[in-house]
């Protein structure tokens, strides 16, 4: 992902100080609240916090369904309506660190959860750097002054196993009393979760080909849990040289991969280009969709189906 900010941002920012000095602050709830108001940065999150809380939570998402997170600004009453949040569940999105370190300042008593917590993350590694996401790679420590992290963490049940326990904690935090039925829906949700897994591993079981093409990285931690090798084209938001693309061409040749992989929320004509090149075809895959339980038993039957052709 591309993240970045705008500098009309820092105006919202400043305007967040007045827009909290002439409001209640949120806070955590002393006794049971009716509902929960809670603030997520990606639609997937919103998918597991309603797992989790039900009915007991009304969830703001800031990024809106179908939008791609790059340089995403967050919109004046975005950031007035979070002056009225119990709770921010971040997910490790580059953006989020330079404004809600400001809002979590003017709005202390809002509970900021974090949702890396327990997870060790990848790096989007630069093309000077390159390696595939999922070949080789355990997750040493990276300078992250070279390379930033992958945010992607929602696309691995596995992963998501961990974020839905911090999700749970969080949610029990603000409103302990309904701690049973938060329960409850946690341990139905971790079984779907394994549902899925088991679901994803027999549709890629059979596969031989286990390396894949994908204009923008948001698969490596998928790729890590399923055995797959993760080629992206762009990283770090940045596109590969002409030699790079050349490279890419030849490794996809050489490997005889017919597929590229994009997402319809960011523009194929690269992606496009390389399959012509390759004599492919593109085929789209969405990271961010809202039924993150189907969409990536869907995204694991398009990677089987596309691979066992080639």
């Amino acid at each position: 992902m591309r993240y970045g900010l705008k500098p009309t941002l820092i105006i919202l920012l400043i305007s967040f100080g007045g827009i909290t000095s002439c409001s209640q602050s949120a806070s955590l709830k002393s006794s049971s609240p009716e509902v929960l108001d809670i603030t997520v940065s990606v639609v997937p999150q919103e998918y597991f916090v309603k797992k989790i809380g039900g009915d007991r939570v009304k969830i703001n998402v800031m990024v809106p369904p179908g939008t791609e997170p790059d340089n995403y600004e967050p919109k004046p009453q975005q950031i007035q309506a979070l002056s009225q949040a119990d709770a921010y569940i971040k997910i490790g999105i580059p953006f989020e660190n330079t404004w809600i370190s400001k809002i979590a300042k003017e709005q202390p008593k809002m509970l900021m959860i974090d949702s890396t917590k327990g997870i060790k993350r990848l790096p989007m590694i630069p093309h000077e750097h390159h390696q595939h996401e999922g070949e080789n790679q355990q997750e040493d420590t990276i300078n992250s002054d070279e390379n930033t992290l992958d945010p992607h963490i929602w696309l691995s049940p596995k992963l998501v196993k961990i974020q839905a326990k911090t999700i749970y904690d969080g949610l029990v935090k603000l409103d302990p009393k309904n701690q049973p039925e938060y329960q409850a829906n946690l341990n139905k949700f971790l079984q779907e979760i394994e549902q899925l897994d088991t679901q994803i591993k027999q549709n890629l079981a059979n596969i031989k080909q286990r390396k894949f093409i994908v204009f923008h990285p948001a698969w490596g931690y998928f790729a890590q849990q399923y055995n797959l090798t993760q080629i992206p084209v762009e990283v770090g938001g940045q596109e590969p040289s002409a030699a790079e693309l050349s490279q890419l061409i030849k490794e996809a040749k050489e490997e005889q991969i017919k597929v590229v992989f994009a997402q319809p929320e960011l523009s194929s004509q690269a992606a496009k280009t390389i399959a012509k090149e390759i004599n492919g075809e593109v085929l789209l895959i969405s990271p961010i969709a809202g039924d993150w339980y189907n969409n990536l038993l869907k995204v694991s039957q398009t990677f089987s189906d596309a691979l066992k052709k080639q």
